[in-house]
């Protein structure tokens, strides 16, 4: 007879956090890792500029486009895509070896992202972020200032068309301004919650 407990060790999941600009993506995964959640974040790397507050190799890796261009060339992203004229990407070592170790692994990624990982690993488990309206997303979106008049339309413009696609993901959380770790613990109740299927996802990548 199998051994029950063997049969119900977790398999590692592999967890994308996604929504469109502007919902807290970056706010929610960095409470996670304050709170000390037992996973691996997945740092992407990007063209882009960093902003003021950002680490490098913490919240992202950023790369020259020659650089970025290389890893493509090597064929050493898991997804890579052009988001705002910038390119975006997840290095697969890094989730690879992430997943062997068995932890749980996060990616922060736009809505775009999240569906090229779900094409190449049915099984992850995406989460949707969002907020209560399109008038409150715009709101975030103008109090930020990180962005040129012209990139804040875009932003604002593909926001509302990330909005229609929620029938790619498998959960979605509000998430209300001044609540986040009421978002935070629900993304952790869907995690222990997935741990306890009958039938795990299994990611292979």
């Amino acid at each position: 007879m199998a051994n029950t407990f063997e049969l119900r060790k977790p398999e590692p999941l592999l967890i994308v956090i996604s929504g469109p600009s502007g919902v807290g993506k970056d706010s929610v995964v960095q409470r996670m890792i304050e709170r000390g959640f037992p996973f691996h974040f997945v740092v992407t790397a990007t063209t882009r500029e960093k902003r003021p507050a950002e680490v490098h190799g913490k919240d992202y890796w950023f790369l020259s486009k020659d650089e970025f261009a290389h890893m493509i060339e090597e064929n050493e992203l898991i997804e890579y895509a052009i988001v705002y004229g910038d390119y975006k990407g997840i290095p697969k070592a890094q989730v690879r070896e992430a997943l062997a170790s068995g932890k749980d692994v996060i990616m922060r990624l736009d809505v775009q992202g999240a569906e090229s990982v779900r094409k190449l690993a049915a099984q992850a488990l995406l989460i949707f972020i969002t907020c209560e309206s399109e008038e409150e997303l715009e709101r975030r979106l103008r109090e930020r200032k990180t962005e040129t008049a012209d990139s804040l339309s875009l932003r604002i413009a593909t926001a509302r068309k990330e909005l229609q696609r929620l029938d790619a993901f498998d959960y979605v959380i509000v998430n209300q301004d001044f609540h986040l770790d009421d978002t935070v613990d629900k993304v952790r109740a869907i995690i222990s919650a997935e741990h306890l299927r009958v039938h795990h996802r299994k990611v292979t990548l």
